[in-house]
């Protein structure tokens, strides 16, 4: 069974966290990945992806519901959503939501 895994930012070993220093963490861990900004009551009812990707929040809060369980993801926190997987997700707060949509690319 898929798990729930979620990758917290490390200040010590990633540098500060910033918008650019995710995006290349994401990079090096072999992801392509789509900048979104999402604004407060943003909703996102349950889906799935054909294709494994991971999720990385840059600023705000996103709530995150998979397997059952449900976490807010907070600035610098990335989660690994697996193929065809539900989960679905919500801006919560008054804070626009800054966002990493990746995905691995080619080898």
């Amino acid at each position: 069974m898929p798990e729930f895994i979620i990758e917290h930012w490390n200040e010590t070993a990633d540098g500060p966290l910033s918008e650019l220093n995710l995006k290349r963490k994401l990079e090096r861990q072999g992801y392509a990945c789509v900048r979104y900004v999402f604004s407060p009551g943003t909703d996102f009812p349950d889906h799935s992806h054909d294709y494994c990707k991971k999720d990385a929040i840059a600023t705000g809060k996103f709530l995150f519901r998979m397997l059952g369980k449900e976490v807010v993801l907070l600035p610098g926190d990335m989660i690994e959503v697996p193929k065809g997987m539900i989960h679905n997700a919500a801006v919560v707060g008054n804070e626009d939501v800054v966002f990493f949509d990746s995905t691995k690319t080619a080898s």
